[in-house]
């Protein structure tokens, strides 16, 4: 199993964002065409937008956010100021960062 590269954004919030048949996403199998919904892992910081996600909200930065609307992460990614770098599963638009 590879892991994508974890996504960094403008602002410098980061976070692990993976979809695959060992991760809490729709649909749950590798190699999708689109995930509907990903696992969010470890953010740089607290982010309002994935708190209800949480396994540990009391922990929000050392966490596992399972099932993960797309949506929700395409959102997190345009707060933050759109992608530096890093990977995403298929069906999450890859917002990049503007100068």
């Amino acid at each position: 199993m590879s892991l994508n590269k974890s996504i960094t954004c403008k602002d410098g919030f980061s976070m692990s964002v993976q979809a695959s048949e060992y991760n809490y996403c729709s649909p749950r199998q590798d190699g999708a065409k689109r995930y509907h919904a990903v696992e969010v892992g470890f953010p740089s910081a607290k982010e309002l937008l994935l708190i209800e996600y949480a396994e540990n909200a009391s922990e929000p930065e050392n966490t596992v956010y399972p099932y993960v609307p797309a949506a929700v992460v395409s959102l997190v990614i345009a707060k933050h100021g759109g992608i530096v770098s890093g990977q995403l599963p298929n069906g999450v638009p890859y917002l990049k960062a503007g100068k």
